[in-house]
């Protein structure tokens, strides 16, 4: 910092070391000019402060100090340049659809992991264990024998329980064709039985038995004028696996009402299928194709009031579409 203070002058000239103002001597040393120009020279000074480092004012620059290294890194300056290079790096804000979509994430974790515990305890807490069993749609079985069947599902979580199981459980009663499961907590489970529908009578020795449309036997009865079904003549032992089939699968075509009202039925083969009725007509059938087609026309006939002047014998629907009364 440059020092404020003015410089002085002083004179150096012979006659202010003689104390006199002037003289013959003064005049011949110098020169034989006269005035006080010739013997004073003047010469400026600037006081330097006490405090100043050494060799200020001796034309010398002072020192600079030196800056402490960081041990490891070099010198100091070398040092400061990798902080110095981070404190310049632009921070960017995070973009606000990626911060949205961790969010739904970190969300969406949180609800899958509560999801997961709660259905884990509620798969195998005793609490939902069942203790009650309610049966429904049963006609040719008792609602006792299906709970019995299903007894070692008893005391088993129902999240655990399936159609599937409960229908391998039910594969010892043949009357049964399908089952639905549904659960009723906090313990009871209802089971809805489809079972087979039986669509003639067919005899073995002594008694008759029920058979569906695919000749599952289904029951047995000594009396078959104790059900409303037709009987088929000779069974599937005697007219064969091919035209049993045809025929059952003709009766399982025709309505309630209508099957209610056939005495039996029978096949000379499976394009010949005829039916009779318990007041003596005869139903020409044919083959097994178009039969939902025929059993409506069947039916609709059938609804015609008869004439008792000329009574109807045969109901010919071989061909739906052109059907035949005589």
């Amino acid at each position: 910092m440059a020092s404020t203070r003015r410089p002085t002058y002083t004179s150096t000239g012979r006659s202010a070391r003689s104390g006199g103002t002037g003289g013959s001597d003064g005049n011949a040393g110098n020169g034989g000019q006269t005035g006080p120009a010739a013997d004073d020279v003047i010469s400026a000074s600037r006081s330097v402060p006490e405090s100043a480092p050494e060799g200020v004012g001796k034309g010398k620059e002072p020192e600079k100090p030196k800056r402490a290294g960081i041990p490891g890194l070099g010198r100091g300056r070398k040092a400061e340049q990798p902080a110095a290079a981070a404190e310049n790096v632009l921070a960017f804000p995070e973009p606000k659809g990626k911060r949205r979509k961790r969010n739904i994430l970190a969300v969406a974790g949180t609800l899958i992991a509560l999801v997961a515990g709660l259905l884990a305890v509620a798969t195998f807490s005793p609490v939902l264990a069942v203790d009650t069993i309610s049966v429904s749609g049963t006609r040719l079985l008792t609602p006792a024998q299906v709970e019995t069947a299903l007894e070692p599902l008893r005391g088993k979580p129902l999240p655990q329980i399936s159609d599937d199981e409960v229908a391998r459980l039910l594969e010892p009663l043949v009357q049964v064709k399908s089952v639905s499961v549904q659960a009723r907590p906090p313990s009871g489970l209802a089971v809805a039985v489809r079972e087979r529908v039986p669509v003639a009578l067919v005899k073995q020795g002594e008694q008759y038995q029920l058979v569906d449309v695919e000749g599952v036997q289904l029951a047995a009865t000594a009396d078959p004028a104790s059900v409303s079904l037709p009987v088929i003549d000779g069974g599937a032992g005697a007219i064969g696996q091919d035209l049993f089939r045809a025929t059952a699968a003709v009766l399982g075509a025709l309505p309630a009402d209508v099957l209610a009202r056939l005495s039996n039925a029978s096949a000379q083969s499976v394009d010949a299928v005829e039916l009779k009725l318990v007041d003596g007509q005869t139903i020409i059938w044919g083959n097994a194709g178009e039969k939902e087609l025929k059993a409506k026309v069947l039916a609709a006939l059938l609804k015609v009031p008869a004439d008792p002047k000329n009574p109807v014998k045969v109901y010919d629907v071989s061909v739906p579409r052109h059907p035949v009364t005589r």
